[in-house]
């Protein structure tokens, strides 16, 4: 009986309800992540550090397997239930975003990390992101509030967050919360007088942050080298990166061939599009993007027909998440951008990283399937 219920919630109350094209989409941007971590940057990673050739391959795998458990239980639960479960982790992460400063770990000159003797390290601000969509949802479309009030009310918690991020220090995340903010109040629709206002306030103070503050010099030094690369001293992975996909051109070196991933620390996270075009060619890149902007298609279509306000905006503010991480990052191995840690969405390796992406598809599955009445 109970193997028969199982049965029954996997078929009747999940697989039969949930877009087969979006969950089929993300389970091959996994896959494909895997399929890079095996033949290319597993191998370095784990030379790098001593360890068994396909260490890294193997603990991408766990991840992946986790996340795939996280997007099956909350695409499973009733909309009620993912909302109210939601706002819960969201307060539960956001205390341990007050933890980094005090028991985080420092890994280059940077304090993004806890780790806690029963769990293994994690970075709360990627458990965080998607409950913050949740949140900030529910704040905009509350009944027992004014509309002032109410951005009054996620200013103060998106300044919080920021000025936890700043002190990190973590400037990359501090933007992506920033604008995943920006999307969902100016999706609210807010007066644009009062946007351009939050605009220019938000920029002067991060701008005197970067420029005034020792704490911040090393991030100074990324912007004046990504302006003046003749003298910037910041350039070396940025630079490495272009020549790595300039070198493998239209159809790459081949597998393994790519030297990318020997000389660039972090280049199976932060400069995974970069290994892969050197190896498999823009092509790649291209046919990778290509289905980033396919996933991005059908959650929009979806957002569409959607009747309930509120949940357009949840799920506007989680593909608006996915899409600026998947952007920052290839524009930084691109040098459109300045140099910033910034994984890649289902391809990138990294723990914290995957479980956060899981947890914004599993979000958006549960509120893009079908309705049962």
């Amino acid at each position: 009986m109970q193997s028969d219920s199982l049965i029954y919630k996997f078929y009747y109350q999940w697989w039969k309800n949930i877009d087969k094209s979006i969950f089929l989409l993300i389970s091959l941007l996994f896959i494909i992540g895997l399929f890079f971590s095996l033949v290319s940057t597993s191998l370095i990673a784990s030379d790098k550090l001593d360890t068994n050739s396909y260490f890294f391959f193997f603990k991408h795998l766990v991840y992946v397997s986790i996340g795939i458990i996280i997007i099956f239980i909350f695409s499973l639960l009733k909309t009620d239930q993912l909302l109210k479960c939601s706002i819960f982790l969201f307060f539960v992460s956001f205390f341990s975003l007050f933890l980094v400063p005090i028991i985080g770990i420092e890994v280059k000159g940077s304090k993004r990390w806890i780790d806690l003797f029963f769990l293994p390290r994690f970075q709360p601000i990627e458990v965080l992101k998607p409950f913050l969509i949740v949140v900030l949802a529910t704040i905009f479309y509350s009944n027992k509030a004014n509309i002032l009030l109410k951005y009054f009310l996620s200013f103060i918690l998106i300044s919080i967050i920021s000025l936890l991020l700043i002190i990190q220090p973590d400037i990359g995340q501090t933007l992506l919360v920033v604008f995943s903010w920006a999307v969902l109040i100016f999706t609210s629709g807010i007066n644009m007088y009062i946007l351009l206002i939050i605009f220019v306030l938000g920029s002067a103070l991060l701008a005197y942050l970067i420029f005034y503050l020792p704490k911040f010099d090393y991030i100074q030094g990324r912007i004046f080298s990504f302006f003046n690369k003749e003298t910037g001293s910041h350039n070396f992975q940025s630079d490495k990166a272009i020549d790595s996909i300039t070198s493998g051109g239209f159809f790459g070196k081949g597998i393994g061939e790519g030297t990318l991933k020997n000389r660039v620390p972090e280049a199976h996270t932060d400069y995974i599009i970069s290994v892969i075009s050197e190896e498999f060619g823009v092509v790649a890149i291209i046919l990778i993007l290509l289905l980033f902007l396919i996933f991005i298609y059908m959650v929009f279509k979806k957002i569409g027909s959607e009747t309930n306000d509120k949940i357009k905006l949840i799920l506007i503010g989680s593909v608006s998440l996915i899409l600026m991480q998947a952007t920052i990052h290839v524009g930084v191995n691109i040098r459109l951008f300045p140099t910033t840690g910034m994984t890649l969405p289902f391809l990138s390796y990294g723990g914290s990283s995957i479980i956060s992406t899981s947890i914004l598809v599993g979000i958006i599955l549960n509120l893009t399937k079908r309705k049962i009445t």
